[in-house]
């Protein structure tokens, strides 16, 4: 694991090797335990290292004599131990007993072929010196980021954006696009990032770039589809490939290995099976908020600590040290996120990084196995579609009536249904309730901008899936949309930020295919008396390793307080201070006006308000943070 950095352009290797070191050195907190750099005419790259398999042997850059291959990157092949003995048997020899050599080899020898059989999270950068070619990939669910800034001469690329703006190289402009988007999903959607000179490569991607041509996308991995077959036996299959990504990520390593266990189902089949495959005494990692039981899921936890055995550590944060961790969090992921859970989550990877340099976490689960309320909302999906098939006067009345039968929160979903269209609907309110902007809020919110409307994004990428059921078809967009912008972009940067590498059982590329092909009642079935049993083939798996308790118990997600926080008067105060004051960095492009209203609804505890305002706070806090300001 580490950051990764370079640039491709017509100067002298002095001038590359400058700016090559300050594009690293800006990677330092992915990389505390060395740094390395080839620079020379034309070309340069290098890397900071967190070193976890082969301590003294797998620094980097590492070049392949046979072919004069050179390579930096950031992630794990978790399967290198099978790819090297492949390798070795068609007389291959190692010089290090590394995974970057495993992945150094295979590239060399089988071209990007070997992708296919690499098990791995990556962020790859390599340079053929013979037909001065740069090639540069990323994972196929984008665990690990990889960026970059193309001008027609010059390529800069790096593991994360300061990289490429600490080479001095580029002038910073806010995309405006971005920040409309950021209003409706709360991130920045792939592949731009809030500067409208630097894109990420997306997931399953590679870049290629050749002398005198421009580069060359093409995809390695698409998930548009399924690539399997049903299974005749869902659960033994689910448990072997389970518990094989478990091993994996268990044993590709060379130093301690702990868990984060929210108590949760996911986290804690990860541990279950973690110590039922022989790994003792494995330390586990819970975070908690001081005041408020309702927020607490400690004792869920400590219950699957007991139960497992783990030595278990707990980390309580009270309101005061998140607020001021907050803007470390925003800078730390060079945009703007309103994932407020990053907080927790990277104190939490501080407290781990005292014993390990390696967590295995639960994130995945939801989005490949059918959790949040992806069923209830595929069937709700069903019926508004037949609802939309009756004429607007009849439909506005009818979603009035039903409205009054339904909870707060399905009522506005209806009446949404009956003001928007259809996939509209659907893209905004799936699989989390709408509590972002839709486009005529943000219309009303920034007169002086009027943004391409941002569903189109989700829009293609459901045009360009093709599964057999609504549920499906959710599950494979989320895991190209949602899943990338929102949780693997805070557990790459919250985790890297305290120096430490997480990584996740469920996002297994093979249990992802093999859940992706499976029907819809291995993942989530409906009974008419306990309603939705979600993540179906998890939970009768961990019905063998985890107390009933757990099993039973609703989904939670991280317990945040945050949003009731703005229902104090203090916070609200602060809250519109921040918004409408003369340091606002929005108030001069939104409407105080509106922003305003937001804080107050937020106040009073209309719903969805808390969530807006802190999308609001958080793109403010952000903006200062940058010393920018949204005009």
């Amino acid at each position: 694991m580490c950051g990764i950095a370079g640039l491709l352009a017509p100067w002298p290797r002095e001038k590359i090797q400058a700016h090559l070191e300050r594009m690293v050195d800006s990677l330092s907190h992915r990389g505390p335990d060395d740094r390395g750099l080839h620079a020379q005419d034309g070309f340069g790259f290098g890397m900071r290292r967190l070193s976890i398999i082969d301590l003294a042997g797998g620094n980097q850059p590492m070049w392949d004599q046979a072919s004069g291959l050179g390579l930096v990157y950031n992630g794990e092949l978790y399967n290198y131990r099978d790819l090297r003995q492949g390798l070795e048997e068609r007389g291959e020899s190692f010089a290090t007993t590394s995974d970057t050599e495993v992945l150094l080899k295979s590239l060399a020898r089988q071209g990007l072929k070997a992708v296919g059989a690499w098990n791995a999270m990556f962020g790859v950068a390599a340079w053929d010196p013979r037909s001065q070619t740069l090639t540069l990939l990323r994972d196929r669910l984008g665990k690990k980021p990889l960026y970059y800034h193309w001008d027609g001469q010059v390529l800069l690329f790096g593991s994360e954006v300061k990289a490429i703006l600490a080479s001095g190289l580029v002038t910073p402009r806010l995309s405006r696009q971005a920040v409309w988007d950021y209003l409706t999903f709360r991130y920045i959607p792939q592949p731009q990032s809030i500067w409208e000179n630097i894109v990420a490569l997306a997931p399953g991607a590679c870049l290629t770039l050749k002398p005198g041509q421009p580069p060359r996308l093409t995809s390695f991995w698409a998930n548009d589809q399924p690539t399997g077959q049903p299974s005749q036996q869902p659960l033994g299959d689910f448990a072997d490939l389970f518990r094989d990504a478990v091993r994996l990520r268990m044993e590709a390593s060379d130093v301690p290995v702990g868990i984060l266990l929210s108590g949760g189902l996911d986290s804690s089949a990860v541990a279950a099976t973690a110590l039922a495959l022989g790994h003792r005494q494995v330390n586990t990692y819970s975070v908690d908020f001081s005041g408020g039981a309702e927020f607490s899921e400690l004792a869920y936890a400590r219950q699957v600590a007991r139960h497992i055995g783990s030595r278990h550590h707990e980390l309580t944060l009270d309101r005061a040290t998140f607020m001021e961790r907050l803007p470390y969090c925003l800078a730390m992921m060079d945009e703007p996120l309103a994932d407020l859970t990053m907080v927790p989550f990277h104190e939490l990877c501080r407290l781990a990084r005292q014993d390990v340099k390696v967590l295995l976490g639960g994130e995945g689960a939801d989005e490949v196995l059918g959790g949040y309320t992806f069923q209830y909302d595929a069937h709700l999906w069903q019926r508004v579609a037949r609802l939309q098939r009756l004429p607007p006067w009849l439909l506005k009345a009818t979603a009035r009536a039903v409205g009054e039968v339904l909870p707060n929160g399905k009522r506005e979903l209806l009446e949404q249904a009956a003001r928007v269209p259809l996939l509209q609907w659907n893209l905004q309110n799936l699989p989390i309730e709408s509590k972002n902007f839709l486009q005529d809020e943000k219309e009303a919110l920034w007169p002086g901008f009027a943004g391409q409307d941002s569903l189109d994004i989700p829009r293609q990428e459901y045009g360009q899936v093709r599964y057999p059921t609504p549920l499906g078809q959710m599950l494979a967009v989320y895991q190209k949309s949602w899943l990338e912008g929102d949780p693997l972009r805070k557990s790459d940067r919250m985790s890297m930020a305290a120096s430490l590498e997480l990584r996740l059982p469920f996002l297994d590329y093979r249990l992802v295919e093999w859940a992706n092909a499976q029907p819809d009642e291995v993942k989530v079935v409906y009974d008419a008396q306990d309603g939705y049993d979600t993540k179906r083939v998890l939970r009768q798996y961990a019905s063998q390793l985890l107390p009933r308790a757990i099993l039973e118990r609703p989904k939670q997600g991280f317990p945040l307080p945050c949003y009731r926080w703005l229902e104090e008067d203090d916070t609200a105060a602060w809250a519109l201070e921040r918004l409408t004051g003369p340091h606002s960095r929005l108030a001069g492009a939104f409407s105080k006006k509106l922003m305003a209203t937001i804080v107050e609804q937020a106040r009073l505890g209309w719903p969805q308000a808390p969530q807006k305002t802190w999308i609001l706070l958080v793109l403010d806090i952000w903006l200062e943070g940058q010393g920018a300001q949204l005009g």
